[in-house]
């Protein structure tokens, strides 16, 4: 049965980079060389696990993994681990390379990840859980449970002295655009213009709390007419504080006692608890000086520009766009209980029809995206789709996918990535720690890894 799984178990683009680029340069030049402790070929698998299911050539098998200690052996990443499930079972689990580089530990099955933008998928669920229980519909407005929008403007230009150009809405942004990402939110991440200057200037992602996020975001323009584009935004983070208005109860609340504890999911959360924190995985970034990825350092200045040692007294606010730690086994229990129809193990989390709303195109005609969760521009053929909380591989043909029709994905900053097939009733998880790139080296664990599987898939 699918419900009765127990699974054993890039990059400047993502949520935090802005923070990172305060001090990337100063952790790449001053950080420790590694050399003396990097391994001279990749370290062996943790669990290599990689006996073919029925489904699946056992060559085709042994390439993915090839595939991904590849990338230890090249120094791409520390360590890495991934998981595919297939019909409810284990098809391969492997973890390849350190989750410490000093000390040399390796990889477990138990590493803690900084998953960020995967956070999104969850935050997501837990507002569609709101929506069954009638707390609202897709197409309220926003204003209607915050005020603080009721005087949204859009951005329509600047003049030469850099203020803004504004013009009213046409329609107020609703929930469902803030949960497609066609309200017209900024994220302060890339651009130039005006709005995401504000955010960035207003430091809006390291607001204290939700209430003091949302009050900044009220006072930035939207980048366009609510429905006319897909742009990544802080909608994520919205959704975080409209959970917190129909609950009552914090975010790191309602998703622990609605998601979390439901389906098992002990070591997910928006912090490394202090007993667990030796199996959370090293943060890589790409040091120019040292050409090679090191560790970025945990001293108390990078504490303060980058929440990344996710110690409960660093972490800023509850961030449903961008905040959760978690492990494989834990993320795998979230894909399995999505590929179910939404209940694992006797838990309910959400109906199917939820589920088959969130995951079809939920875009204004002629709209797509081309942004997976990291980077930009990654799609060359037709334009992916986007549901409710990811995107979504709505015609494989026309965009160029091995996928099957259907499926969902979604990918976090520090390079982690996961896709949902319902057509052939699979997912995949794949676990990096890793910010730049080396120029030299292209990496494209995800493209790469979906097209093996596929590859190993048989007919």
């Amino acid at each position: 049965m699918k419900n009765e799984i127990m699974v054993q178990s890039r990059c400047m683009g993502g949520v935090l980079a802005v923070f990172l680029a305060v001090f990337l340069a100063a952790a790449c030049t001053n950080a420790a060389d590694p050399a003396e402790n990097a391994p001279a070929s990749p370290p062996e698998s943790a669990d290599a696990g990689a006996e073919a299911g029925a489904s699946f050539s056992e060559e085709g098998l042994a390439a993915l993994d090839d595939l991904l200690a590849g990338y230890v052996g090249a120094g791409q990443v520390a360590g890495i681990e991934a998981l595919l499930v297939q019909d409810g079972e284990v098809v391969y689990s492997a973890a390849h390379g350190l989750r410490d580089v000093e000390e040399q530990t390796p990889l477990g099955e138990d590493t803690i990840w900084r998953i960020y933008s995967m956070t999104k998928p969850v935050t997501s669920v837990a507002l569609m859980q709101l929506f069954e229980d009638g707390k609202f519909e897709l197409d309220d407005p926003l204003s209607d449970y915050i005020p603080e929008f009721e005087n949204l403007q859009v951005l329509a230009g600047e003049s030469e002295d850099g203020t803004p150009i504004l013009e009213p809405l046409e329609r107020e942004p609703t929930i469902r655009d803030a949960m497609r990402h066609t309200a017209g939110f900024a994220y302060g991440l890339f651009g130039q213009d005006y709005a995401n200057r504000q955010f960035r200037e207003t430091g809006i992602l390291r607001s204290q709390d939700l209430d003091m996020l949302v009050d900044k975001v009220a006072d930035v323009p939207l980048l366009f007419q609510p429905g006319e584009q897909w742009s990544y935004s802080i909608s994520v983070d919205i959704q975080g504080y409209l959970i917190e208005h129909f609950s009552g109860m914090s975010l790191g609340e309602y998703l622990d006692a609605n998601i979390f504890t439901p389906l098992g999911m002990d070591d997910t959360g928006f912090f490394v608890p202090d007993g667990d924190y030796e199996r959370f995985a090293d943060l890589m970034v790409w040091s120019s000086e040292a050409g090679r990825f090191v560790p970025v350092p945990e001293t108390r200045e990078s504490q303060g520009a980058l929440p990344y040692l996710y110690r409960e007294e660093t972490v800023p606010f509850e961030s449903g766009g961008h905040g959760l730690v978690s492990t494989i086994d834990d993320y795998a229990r979230f894909s399995q209980m999505m590929l179910n129809g939404g209940s694992l193990d006797g838990a309910e989390i959400i109906l199917p029809e939820t589920v088959d709303l969130m995951t079809s195109d939920q875009l204004p005609e002629d709209l797509g995206i081309r942004f997976n969760g990291t980077a930009r521009a990654t799609m060359t053929a037709e334009p992916h789709k986007f549901g409710l909380g990811w995107g979504v591989i709505s015609d494989p043909e026309g965009m160029a996918s091995p996928a099957g029709a259907g499926t969902y994905y979604w990918g976090g900053a520090a390079g982690t990535w996961f896709w949902i097939d319902p057509v052939n009733d699979l997912y995949f998880i794949g676990m990096i720690q890793r910010f730049g790139d080396n120029p030299d080296m292209p990496f494209e664990p995800r493209a790469q890894s979906m097209a093996l599987v596929y590859q190993a898939l048989q007919e």
